[in-house]
């Protein structure tokens, strides 16, 4: 067909080619909803023009290409006659999703094109639009006249409890949509198709296994990505169920976050999960993690989550060593006051009506070690002195302005004319005080973090700070342990509710899951 094409309608003869389509198809009017024949014919015969005219060689050719191509399919989509178009949408989309990140993955083949990117209408920030967000957003249009639809029932399912019209594509269009999204990292495009499926979507279970798992994946990660992580790890491990056991590598990709979103919120992998063919490596990842937040040791998850660890590479690469950094750093402090408890605290008197307490100046010498070996230094002297095992010590951010003098006895660098500055301090931190040393913690810092774990109810008690002292309540009949360390993932989930955003479930209406009961409803 595609020899015959370049005989008979040869490029760049468009004329002749859209003449035949619309001989050989009727332009009238079709459908109980009217409109028009008219733009599938331009379709289909720029179908034709792309097939004659298509180099694959030319990678970014055919990309506009096919774009173009997409784009009527999309004018089509949108009419009464669009279901006829919306596999050839489907497929188009998915051809169109693996080229744009195929070929952001080759800035040598983009460069002339990044240099000529047309800026986004109406932002006066200036941002341009990369090559695959530009694909992604003409996607978006198409998955938009999926979740519109509003012909047939208003549930959008037929009368088998299916979903019917165009709305059989949504999933699969916002698939490919979020794929490029996420690959382009704009999380605020992603949000829009998660707030129109909630909306006007049918429920996630009428559609097939491979849809609801890839969808619920990268919600999941919305929500991680949003610090959500109860909501990511619901989304996360309901994709995980569902996915096909023979489906490794997507089952590592959710279980990666899961094991994450589990961690961030005080539950840990079981050695079992450690000894599936999906999770191959990762218990090397985080299992030196899970056990410097359960002794509470700050030396060795600040060693963990440093830079320079070999390590870090890898949770970066995930990107979910901020969320590591800074969320597993508050159970580390809950796990240091309860260890520090079991070594020092005083398990007060039931008898006499003394709680339970725990001394903050042992909560502080015990952090000021730890710190202190996670920076290297030792105290001597009064003095921080770097060791040699490691020599690199944390420096305060002020640094990068300051520069140390130049010696009296260093020789100019451009000759007699040439003299170096005695030395350079930023105007904005002439009156600065320089920074003492290493970032230590102190009383203060102490206070804050228990006061704020007993805030989260990850402590339960109060903080004396006239005292110095973390007491413990309702100790009477129980353990103190017990009692004023509580179960953290039992008490975080015990906060929320199972409702995910962007999530329709079976028994809720779109847009809010609202139930509305009209049992007891009376007639007008």
């Amino acid at each position: 067909m595609i020899s015959e094409l370049r005989q008979t309608y040869p490029a760049p003869d468009q004329e002749s080619l859209e003449q035949k389509c619309f001989e050989a198809l009727p332009a009238e009017e079709v459908g109980d909803g009217g409109g028009s024949f008219t733009s599938f014919i331009s379709f289909i015969t720029k179908y034709f023009a792309f097939i004659r005219d298509v180099d694959v060689s030319q990678l970014l050719d055919t990309h506009e290409k096919l774009k173009a191509l997409l784009g009527q399919a999309s004018i089509v989509l949108s009419a009464s006659t669009g279901l006829i178009v919306l596999p050839t949408v489907i497929s188009l989309s998915r051809t169109l999703s693996r080229l744009a990140i195929g070929l952001d993955k080759r800035p040598d083949l983009v460069a002339d094109l990044t240099s000529r990117e047309a800026f986004v209408p109406g932002d006066e920030a200036g941002e341009r639009v990369t090559l695959a967000e530009g694909s992604a957003n003409l996607i978006r249009e198409a998955f938009k006249k999926c979740a519109s639809e509003r012909s047939g029932d208003i549930s959008g399912l037929d009368g088998e409890g299916r979903p019917e019209g165009r709305r059989i594509g949504i999933y699969l269009m916002a698939n490919v949509c979020l794929k490029l999204f996420f690959h382009c990292r704009k999380l605020r495009s992603a949000e829009q198709i998660f707030a129109l499926i909630y909306q006007q979507s049918p429920p996630l279970s009428l559609y097939p296994a491979a849809q609801r798992t890839t969808f619920l994946y990268y919600l999941g990660r919305y929500h991680f990505a949003n610090n959500h992580f109860y909501r990511a790890q619901l989304a996360l491990q309901a994709a995980y169920n569902q996915c096909h056991r023979q489906a490794t590598r997507q089952r590592r990709l959710i279980l990666v976050y899961l094991i994450t979103s589990n961690m961030i919120l005080g539950r840990f992998p079981s050695p079992q999960i450690y000894q599936r063919p999906e999770a191959r490596g990762l218990r090397e990842k985080f299992e030196p993690l899970c056990s410097a937040i359960a002794k509470g040791n700050i030396a060795s998850f600040r060693k963990l989550t440093d830079i320079d660890n070999p390590s870090v590479s890898w949770f970066l690469h995930w990107r979910i060593l901020l969320q590591i950094a800074n969320r597993c750093e508050v159970l580390v402090w809950r796990s240091l006051a309860r260890r520090t408890f079991l070594l020092s605290g005083n398990l007060g008197d039931a008898v006499n009506k003394k709680a339970p307490t725990l001394d903050l100046d042992d909560v502080f010498v015990v952090a000021t070690f730890l710190e202190k070996r996670a920076l290297g230094t030792e105290a001597r002297d009064g003095a921080n002195v770097s060791t040699p095992q490691k020599p690199r010590v944390r420096e305060h951010t002020n640094s990068i302005f300051i520069f140390p003098p130049t010696p009296a006895d260093t020789p100019p660098a451009g000759g007699d004319e040439e003299e170096l500055p005695d030395g350079y301090i930023d105007p904005d931190l002439v009156d600065c005080v320089d920074p003492p040393g290493p970032d230590l913690p102190t009383m203060e810092t102490v206070e804050a973090a228990i006061a704020s774990l007993v805030d989260q109810d990850l402590l339960h008690g109060f903080v004396s700070h006239g005292q110095k002292r973390f007491a413990i309540t309702g100790a009477k009949n129980a353990s103190p342990l017990q009692i004023g360390f509580p179960n953290v993932w039992m008490t975080i989930s015990a906060k929320m509710d199972e409702e995910v955003p962007g999530w329709v479930k079976e028994g809720q209406t779109r847009g809010g899951g609202t139930v509305i009961h009209l049992s007891g409803a009376r007639p007008v």
